[in-house]
């Protein structure tokens, strides 16, 4: 359910409430009792897909994707180089 913030223009009161979305929004104050409650606009939460098949790297800004993928090329081998290096052997 989501958060709705309310303010009275009466008194001045502002609350948040838990409210279902088809529920009408409250019109009277708890404070004064007056029918001057309003509901305002806020920002909201954001919006957070979780479960299975949801990552958080999904969600990232376009500047950081912009920096990752020129982190990906920077790191790419040059492509005349064939060269393979042979893997360290252990000492026992």
């Amino acid at each position: 359910m989501p958060t709705y913030d309310y303010e009275c223009h009466g008194c001045g009161h502002e609350f948040e409430i838990f409210q279902s979305m088809t529920e009408p929004h409250k019109r009277k104050c708890p404070e004064c009792k007056k029918l001057k409650l309003r509901r305002l606009f806020g920002a909201g939460a954001a919006l957070v897909f979780k479960g299975t098949g949801f990552y958080e790297t999904d969600y990232r800004s376009d500047s950081y994707k912009k920096g990752a993928a020129a982190e990906k090329e920077k790191n790419k081998a040059p492509k005349g180089d064939t060269s393979k290096k042979s893997p360290k052997k252990k000492d026992k």
